[in-house]
């Protein structure tokens, strides 16, 4: 994932605790092969599908696209089933990152592993503080988001050793691109 510059901007979307792996992406999508551009993009349109109707729409309908690059969370987000769609998922949506009181391990590994988009944590409850809509400005350089509305600044936890990781698209970009593999394709 390369950023432009070291900010991500835009509307928040705000979920609470307990957001599992079956809100973030059913399990009827998981056939989708991510691999393969037009099933990637069918994973973004169908990304938070799992959440009740209570929720407003994640996905803008008719498109795969969530006009929504930062989501707040709770705590333990990504809980529930091992399933690497589901920071697929928010990825192809357009999620640039999540900012979460706390996650589960496999989804934080899984957010590495894959490239797809920053799992940043956050000491204080943003939760709380921010509404789906409102509009948040993440500076990696400084490890703060603030919110764009009131100009508070919240620190994030800095993200060490995994953001290069992230930065490169993934173990397997982190590992082409520091030599440790070789090739061009996942089978390299």
């Amino acid at each position: 994932m390369k950023l432009q510059g070291n900010r991500i901007r835009g509307p928040v979307y705000v979920l609470g605790d307990n957001i599992d792996t079956d809100l973030i992406i059913p399990a009827h999508f998981l056939n989708l092969v991510p691999t393969i551009p037009d099933e990637y993009r069918k994973l973004g349109s169908h990304a938070m599908a799992g959440l009740p109707d209570s929720y407003p729409p994640f996905v803008t309908p008719g498109t795969d696209q969530a006009p929504y690059p930062i989501m707040i969370a709770g705590s333990n987000f990504g809980c529930g089933s091992s399933r690497e769609h589901a920071p697929i998922a928010l990825g192809a949506a357009g999620v640039q990152a999540v900012v979460a009181q706390t996650y589960a391990r496999i989804f934080f590994r899984n957010a590495v592993a894959t490239g797809e988009l920053y799992p940043l944590e956050s000491a204080d409850r943003l939760c709380d503080v921010f509404k789906t809509g409102d509009e948040a400005e993440i500076d990696m350089a400084a490890s703060t988001v603030r919110h764009r509305g009131t100009g508070i600044v919240y620190r994030l936890r800095d993200l060490g050793a995994v953001k290069p990781v992230i930065e490169a698209g993934g173990l397997f970009g982190y590992a082409r691109s520091t030599g440790m593999i070789g090739g061009k394709g996942p089978a390299a």
